[in-house]
């Protein structure tokens, strides 16, 4: 029998020790539910669509939370706003530098193996690659005008 997508995230929250707020499962079931890369603002909107009980405070706070726990991923680049995403599985990102999409890249599709890394007294707890150009969809606008 098949696990409720409810079922999986009450799982999930269990698993990483936090309570299950009804904010919180309405953020995770939002990320699960849609890919791509929400900033907190986008996901205080969605969420308050369907439950305007939520402070824009209880969402970052919740994000925060979230991220700490390794339930959801913090995307932070450049100058630009924190991005969430529930895909836990190793990848990189490619963000285009025309329309600032940011995609998933599969860790299996990125041959780069860095050599040890001489980096001193630093500890790395993780790190991910950011690929940045044209997306396929900029790409081909920008063919079309030529």
């Amino acid at each position: 029998m098949a696990v409720e997508v409810g079922d999986r995230i009450r799982q999930e929250f269990q698993k990483v020790g936090l309570r299950c707020t009804p904010q919180r499962y309405a953020m995770l079931q939002f990320l699960w539910s849609r890919e791509g890369h929400p900033t907190a603002d986008e996901i205080f909107l969605a969420i308050n669509r369907s439950d305007p009980r939520s402070s824009r405070a209880t969402i970052y706070n919740n994000l925060h939370a979230l991220a700490e726990a390794g339930v959801v991923l913090a995307v932070s680049l450049d100058a630009g706003p924190v991005r969430y995403e529930a895909n836990r599985q190793r990848h990189h990102h490619f963000v285009c530098e025309r329309c600032g999409v940011l995609e998933d890249i599969a860790s299996g599709d990125v041959s780069y193996r860095p050599r040890r890394l001489h980096l001193g007294s630093r500890i790395v707890r993780d790190y991910q690659i950011v690929f940045r150009g044209v997306c396929g969809r900029c790409s081909k606008r920008q063919s079309r005008r030529c």
